[in-house]
């Protein structure tokens, strides 16, 4: 397991929110594919494809050339309505020798529906997925189309994948009290290993009344999740009206929603007593207010951008439709020290960024006829 930093360094940086943002345009984007139907996700295929999944239950193959091929075959039922549908995306670690890759959606059932997790096989070539096998599904199911998390990524032992998966759950937000709660996945993140199994040294795996995935509770609407070099794990999430978080994710740690945010109700009022703080809760690394609307996460580890972006963390920005490159005071560490906006003349919604074989990033933006975007260095 990782090791993290002592609470005492957390909390220096828990204000180290409220960085102003500065324009910049240093990278010149390159379209390779348009047309994607609200496009949530990409992974890197070899020899230069992606694979993508829209929103609306379908996921597809782009070749090097940009061509957009056909709806996979083998797909699950997807409960594709509000923000719910084919969500994140990953490939395992060892794609190239089993051809497997993990995958999250809005699974309908008894009740509505809730963030489920399935692992499966990518035919040889690349028409349809095999040995499709749903391997979590949070619990309980409810009849609500908003916050389902569905980030996932490859937890990391001395910068090496381990075998397990972490994955963050919204809280519904019809039931963000549930996010306080150890007996509901709502507002959680959770650590399974591949086959679904849960590790034994989870958290809360002997606590009678606690589901053992948990591995982090408090949580609102994570939708960035990645795994820094060092092993350690980072997420953000949605607030309310302001309050988007930035957080290093430690196992067994209360992150607060809905007792302390720095945000507000939408229209205007405090949530439940108004705190910030509170004895037993975890301060995020960073904040915004306003709401950025915060989609995509990624550390850049290449250094094609010039030592200065290595080590710099990026983030969508869904609201106001830009990237934002987010400078710490260290490689890979916080806290932040400058906030710089990419992209900003594009004037679309920012859903995805990920760091390609070739060490450059991609983005994907969310619209009805969403792209595949390289960012090429100036």
């Amino acid at each position: 397991m990782p090791i993290f930093p002592s609470t005492s360094w957390l909390t220096c940086l828990a204000f180290a929110g409220q960085i102003a943002l500065a324009a910049a345009q240093t990278v010149t984007p390159q379209a390779l594919a348009t047309g994607l139907e609200h496009p949530w996700a990409v992974a890197f295929l070899p020899e230069g494809r992606f694979l993508v999944t829209e929103r609306p239950g379908r996921m597809r193959v782009i070749e090097a050339d940009g061509r957009v091929g056909a709806a996979l075959e083998g797909l699950p039922e997807v409960a594709a309505r509000g923000q719910g549908g084919l969500l994140d995306v990953i490939l395992d670690a060892d794609f190239d020798h089993n051809r497997t890759l993990y995958f999250c959606f809005s699974e309908p059932g008894a009740g509505g529906n809730s963030t489920a997790l399935a692992r499966a096989r990518l035919s040889g070539e690349r028409t349809r997925l095999h040995n499709v096998q749903v391997i979590f599904s949070a619990k309980p199911k409810v009849a609500s189309t908003f916050h389902f998390g569905c980030r996932i990524t490859e937890s990391k032992t001395q910068g090496k994948p381990d075998g397990l998966l972490y994955m963050t759950l919204g809280e519904r937000y019809v039931r963000k009290d549930d996010a306080q709660r150890l007996d509901s996945h709502h507002g959680k993140v959770i650590r399974i290993a591949k086959d679904g199994q849960v590790p034994a040294d989870n958290p809360f795996v002997k606590q009678a009344d606690a589901l053992p995935e948990i591995w982090s509770y408090g949580h609102r609407n994570p939708q960035g999740l990645t795994t820094a070099p060092d092993g350690t794990l980072w997420a953000h999430e949605h607030g309310p009206q302001g309050g988007d978080e930035v957080n290093l994710i430690l196992p067994g740690r209360n992150y607060g929603w809905p007792v302390i945010t720095y945000g507000q109700n939408y229209g205007g009022g405090a949530i439940g007593a108004g705190l910030t703080t509170k004895e037993g809760m975890t301060q995020p690394l960073h904040y915004w207010v306003p709401s950025i609307a915060p989609s995509g996460m990624v550390f850049l580890t290449s250094a094609r951008y010039g030592q200065t972006w290595q080590g710099n963390l990026f983030v969508g920005s869904l609201k106001f439709g830009y990237l934002n490159r987010i400078e710490l005071s260290a490689a890979f560490k916080g806290p932040v020290v400058r906030e710089s906006k990419l992209l900003a003349d594009q004037g679309e919604r920012i859903r995805d960024v990920r760091q390609g074989p070739d060490g450059l990033l991609y983005v994907l933006t969310d619209n009805p006829r969403g792209r595949l975007i390289r960012l090429l260095p100036k």
